[in-house]
């Protein structure tokens, strides 16, 4: 299977295809590097993170093997393609496919190995077009549907809700999961959403196609009923709303799969589906082919041509490490992410824990957001300031987060702290421009809002193998529970708990986030995000939660501040 690592760099390239007819004089400075690379330090962080990749790399190999050897082989015994061997051929030779949440599950189901939650979801270029792209995975509890699983189903919808991207559904699942069914059929973000975001999109010219592989049944059935275009391999694919035992048990009529369901009878009576394939390989060809006739979405071009740093993303792990109490210069991370290196700080002397700017990625311009300390009163007011002119301008905002939170104590509290940080929030919630968010270390408290996190609906959210999320970091924690519970005994067991639900393995696997990504990843990942968000047509809408905001409008209001 194709590896982020081996092709974002060319897809960022070629999503810029050709620089703006307007390139902009832009005057940054190059960032210097003062990092001792040759130090024992620089040497124990970097190994430090190396084993926290090589772990994720292990953990990330097992997840691509889907149910395991014996499934698989089932599966090839009735001669079918592989889930990813049909994503493989979906997608263009030789282009990326940025997978969302790979280890979505994990762990997280006692007793049962669910790996990706039964799915895969991504972003792919399709006849030359990006494409959100769902992929059941039979191998995996016969693609039914858990909780996660519903859950990564809509996050990857949303995704091509915000971003224009046509969807292109790999379809074989028995539906719901029905020892879940409490948690994945009755409420608003279950089940039922999926066919609702699917027209809703349909509605908003987002094209729907399905490709049904094998069973789709029940709830699923309306995957490909509710889909613009859709195909089904004879023989092999079934759709009905209930299989041959239940119909037998309500009505008394006798049938089989086939006569019910297959794909014969739905292409030629029924009108279900539109295309009848040969098999998987001749459904995929035609898949392809209908991306190929939807036309071109248009697209910003980038406003400069992309250029490498100067320095490289293999340092990166040394620079930062994987303790999070260990200080570091988020300028060397931007110095190894942004295009030549180049950076036009934005308030370089006021509020200094907080570090702003523009710059470019791959070609793309980009306001940046980083944290090179705890939050104080300058520093949210920087942010909000930066956020508003981002906003104003068009630019789409990159939080690069490392934040312990905002300063307490009655200085600071005295000073507005609490109107100081919510401006910052409020501006986050408002900003109507796209938001990327990476965590290369903590998130911790109310900092995890005022930095774009899950709850502030940026575009993307990736963290580091070493990031952590938690109300609140291990230190401050300790003395917490030491304070508030009344026996001792329980304070480091209650603590190991809380930071075991800090990491960002606990928190991929509950899809907080779009995926754990290696430092050396960051600038290709973040590149082709850019791109993606580039390709909306103007005018269009996206959503942030339940506001909806127009992108290449002049509608950005951001409420009361209060002053």
């Amino acid at each position: 299977m194709r590896r982020i690592s081996r092709t974002l760099h060319n897809a960022t390239l070629a999503l810029a295809r050709t620089p703006g007819r307007h390139q902009r004089s832009y005057h940054a400075s190059v960032l210097p590097s003062l990092v001792q690379t040759g130090t024992p330090e620089f040497a124990a962080k970097g190994s430090a993170m190396d084993e926290l990749v090589a772990d994720l790399d292990g953990k990330l190999q097992e997840a691509r093997l889907g149910g395991g050897v014996k499934a698989a082989e089932r599966m090839r015994g009735k001669g079918k393609l592989l889930p990813r061997e049909r994503l493989e051929r979906l997608l263009d030779p030789h282009s990326p496919f940025l997978e969302l949440s790979p280890l979505a599950a994990h762990e997280v189901y006692p007793g049962q190995s669910v790996p990706g939650a039964g799915i895969i979801t991504g972003i792919g270029r399709i006849s030359g077009r990006e494409c959100v792209v769902v992929v059941n995975d039979a191998t995996v509890k016969g693609g039914s549907y858990y909780p996660l699983t519903v859950k990564k189903h809509l996050r990857a919808q949303e995704i091509a809700r915000e971003n224009g991207l046509p969807c292109v559904y790999v379809v074989e699942s028995g539906g719901a999961a029905l020892p879940h069914q409490a948690n994945v059929f009755p409420d608003k973000e279950h089940f039922g959403r999926i066919f609702y975001n699917m027209a809703q999109m349909s509605a908003k010219r987002i094209p729907q196609i399905a490709i049904v592989h094998g069973i789709s049944v029940a709830g699923g059935a309306y995957v490909p009923a509710m889909a613009d275009e859709n195909i089904i391999v004879q023989n092999q694919g079934r759709i009905f709303l209930a299989g041959p035992p239940l119909v037998k048990a309500a009505t008394g009529e006798v049938v089989d799969e086939e006569t019910l369901g297959g794909g014969l009878m739905h292409s030629s009576e029924s009108g279900v589906t539109d295309h009848l394939a040969r098999d998987d390989e001749h459904a995929i060809e035609i898949a392809r082919g209908i991306v190929g006739d939807l036309g071109w979405a248009g697209n910003r071009a980038p406003s400069a041509t992309p250029e490498a740093p100067l320095y490289p993303a293999s340092e990166l792990g040394g620079i930062v490490g994987t303790d999070a109490r260990q200080p570091f210069d988020m300028r060397d991370v931007i110095a190894r992410v942004v295009d030549g290196s180049r950076f036009r700080e934005f308030k370089k002397e006021y509020g200094p824990t907080m570090v702003t700017g523009f710059a470019h990625i791959h070609g793309y311009e980009v306001g940046i957001v980083a944290n090179n300390g705890i939050l104080f009163s300058p520093s949210a007011l920087k942010a909000t300031h930066f956020i508003e002119l981002c906003s104003q301008r068009r630019i789409p905002l990159l939080f690069l987060v490392n934040v312990t939170g905002y300063m307490v104590g009655s200085k600071a509290e005295k000073g507005g702290i609490a109107k100081d940080g919510a401006k910052m929030v409020r501006a986050v919630a408002c900003a109507d421009v796209p938001k990327l968010t990476v965590i290369v270390g903590g998130s911790f408290g109310a900092g995890n809002y005022g930095m774009a996190g899950r709850a502030y609906s940026p575009r993307f959210l990736w963290m580091w193998p070493n990031a952590k999320v938690s109300v609140m970091g291990s230190g401050q924690l300790s003395d917490v529970m030491k304070t508030v519970s009344k026996d001792p005994s329980q304070h480091e067991s209650l603590k190991k708990e809380i930071e075991d639900q800090s990491t960002a393995l606990y928190s991929t696997a509950r899809l907080w986030d779009d995926g754990i990504i290696k430092p050396s990843e960051t600038r290709d990942v973040v590149g082709l995000a850019l791109g993606l968000a580039s390709q909306q047509p103007a005018g269009a809408t996206h959503s942030q939660g339940s506001v909806s905001a127009t992108w290449d409008g002049n509608n950005a209001g951001f409420g009361v501040f209060r002053m």
